[in-house]
């Protein structure tokens, strides 16, 4: 049986047997099974039965895969529980032997220098968001991303996330312990201050997963837009032709153009509403880790001015977390040091005015140029 199979023949065997279901296994690669009248219900099962997870099935078994409607019975086991999954990974922590090095791999300042004025350990609390989306147009895409979100630093762990999410969803997990006395850990953000942050974070990463459909789904609208303009365009040369042929005074084939243009419009009006896409998208799973860190303390110079941020550096990933951006928590990892408040922002959010022409900061200045809006 391949991993994936075997996965999930744990986590449902895990499942019921929290649920009071009795569970046995059963050759080949199956659960044998006992339910309640409330299981019954809720899996649409009789009270004795077998489960099979491989492509050879026990006798009289039903097949469970991801891709049926599996997720959605057990989902309904489980009433709304198991959204939420606190981890404490108290794992050993070790020694940065060139925090400047770290520091260096991790940060892209082309307009603002730094230095390390220190490295220390500490604990962090990491939330990792997984969102399910559905994409649908013509066609239609589903799938599952997560965003990570320091809650000490306030920084976005893009590239740290998988391993983040490997560890801390591992089923049995011999880092799993008690937060130290001593740790600092930051309290739990508001849902207020979470939503303004997945609010701006997630357009453009749930854009980045969506890119090969929304590339495909073009494709395909402008075969069909070429297609149609084609047909109407050679039905109207057609008419043209036969207008110059009668001195361009026949009324029926003036109509007639006429007719061509609002059925051409009408065809390319049904086909943006085709291509149009609607994505839901709903919020998961939170997984929440605490686990200990190496922060360092960055000062940060952009002319005369400087700024202090810390940064974590994550022994599960082995890397510094980037800077986040300000203004957009863009997933780029360049960014600017602005000359007012010494944001850290993206390329895009320190560009020039499209009207001015003036480069600015959209963090200090979200809704509009300040050359222009004093202009005005």
């Amino acid at each position: 049986m391949d991993s994936s199979a075997t996965l999930l023949r744990q986590f449902v065997a895990r499942l019921l047997e929290r649920e009071g279901m009795l569970v046995e296994e059963a050759e080949p690669e199956g659960l044998e099974f006992i339910a309640s009248p409330r299981l019954q219900e809720a899996l649409k099962v009789p009270e004795f039965g077998r489960f099979g997870f491989a492509e050879e099935l026990p006798e009289g078994a039903q097949r469970i895969q991801l891709e049926s409607d599996w997720l959605e019975r057990f989902a309904r086991v489980l009433e709304g529980r198991g959204r939420t999954l606190r981890r404490v990974l108290n794992l050993p922590l070790p020694a940065l032997a060139s925090p400047d090095k770290a520091a260096e791999q991790a940060l892209v300042l082309p307009n603002a220098v730094y230095r390390v004025a220190g490295a220390a350990p500490a604990w962090t609390r990491c939330s990792i968001l997984t969102f399910r989306y559905a994409a649908i147009s013509d066609e239609m895409r589903e799938g599952v991303f997560q965003i990570g979100i320091n809650l000490s630093t306030g920084c976005l762990l893009d590239g740290l996330v998988d391993r983040l999410l490997e560890e801390g969803s591992a089923l049995e997990s011999p880092q799993d312990g008690e937060v130290p006395p001593e740790a600092d850990l930051p309290p739990s953000w508001s849902e207020a201050r979470l939503h303004q942050v997945i609010a701006k974070a997630l357009p453009q990463r749930l854009r980045r997963e969506l890119t090969p459909f929304i590339n495909g789904m073009q494709r395909r609208l402008e075969r069909d837009l070429e297609r149609v303009y084609a047909y109407y365009q050679a039905l109207r040369l057609e008419s043209l032709n036969r207008l110059r042929k009668q001195g361009g005074e026949d009324p029926r084939q003036q109509l007639r153009l006429e007719a061509i243009a609002r059925e051409y419009l009408s065809k390319v009006a049904d086909l943006k509403q085709k291509y149009a896409m609607r994505i839901d998208i709903e919020l998961a799973q939170t997984l929440e880790l605490e686990m200990p860190v190496q922060r360092l303390e960055l000062l940060i110079k952009r002319r005369k001015r400087e700024r202090r941020f810390s940064l974590d550096w994550n022994p599960l990933a082995r890397k510094l977390e980037p800077l986040p951006c300000e203004h957009g928590y863009s997933p780029e990892t360049a960014r600017l040091v602005c000359d007012d408040a010494l944001h850290f922002v993206s390329p895009a959010a320190h560009g020039p005015c499209a009207r001015c022409g003036k480069e600015y900061c959209r963090a200090c200045h979200p809704r509009s140029c300040p050359r222009c809006t004093k202009g005005a």
